[in-house]
């Protein structure tokens, strides 16, 4: 089980993230990299012989339940790698990671892989993040200030998605 957090001053529970991050991805192409050191937001980078414990924490799957108002104060964790290497990155995974998938959203991002297929339901990992985040915490709009901020498609992102502006949930 994911280790308690702190309580916010009116109570309610801060983010709490965990990435477990690819290093063969490229930090400056990385939806992720401008929230490096964010408060509540943990990176491991990735390596065969590490283990990381993820249990009792939300893993974002796109063959997971889907998210609900029960999954609120759970940790999330996050694999943020090429989808082709969720597998690998997912052996390095101890404890039972509750299994959850975001309602139906379009990503902003213009994909252009030629290689390998992305599933239908695939977003950015910043904009996985966002929308985790707004399901589970819609009453605390602060802790999404700013995380799209340095996101290239922020603003197809929402428009794709309305239920995701704030003010809405």
């Amino acid at each position: 089980m994911a280790a308690p957090r702190a309580a916010r001053p009116d109570g309610s529970d801060p983010v709490d993230v965990l990435i477990l991050r690819d290093p063969r991805e490229s930090k400056a192409k990385c939806s992720l990299t401008p929230l490096r050191g964010r408060p509540g937001i943990r990176f491991v980078d990735y390596h065969p012989e590490r283990r990381i414990d993820a249990g009792g924490r939300i893993l974002l799957d796109p063959d997971g339940d889907e998210l609900s108002p029960a999954d609120r104060g759970v940790g999330l964790f996050l694999i943020d790698c090429a989808w082709r290497r969720v597998p690998k990155l997912r052996r390095t995974v101890d404890g039972e990671p509750l299994r959850r998938r975001l309602p139906s959203l379009q990503t902003g991002y213009p994909r252009r892989s030629k290689t390998f297929p992305d599933p239908d339901a695939g977003l950015a990992s910043v904009e996985a993040l966002y929308a985790a985040l707004r399901f589970l915490d819609a009453d605390s709009p602060e802790e999404l200030a700013g995380l799209l901020d340095a996101y290239r498609w922020r603003d197809e992102f929402l428009s794709a998605n309305p239920a995701l502006s704030l003010g809405r949930a």
